[in-house]
């Protein structure tokens, strides 16, 4: 496995006590699906002017851990 997907990994979390489980961004509240979302709408700049907390790492990782998991989604 290479570095950079482990520092991926690493970035997101899922713990059952924040936003219910969904997977976040590491040290935050910040839901992955919220990040990507927001994708749809703004620039990566303009993602982390929105949540100063996050660094562009934090967007990338966010970006690899929803493309790993569509990977792995059966789409009917």
């Amino acid at each position: 496995m290479n570095a950079n997907v482990d520092d991926n990994q690493k970035r997101i979390v899922c713990d059952p006590d924040v936003h219910h489980g969904e997977p976040c961004i590491r040290g935050t509240r910040i839901a992955v699906s919220v990040v990507v979302a927001s994708l749809a709408d703004l620039s990566i700049e303009d993602i982390l002017r929105e949540y100063p907390q996050l660094s562009l790492e934090d967007v990338q990782a966010a970006i690899h851990y929803a493309a790993q998991a569509a990977r792995s989604t059966l789409v009917a």
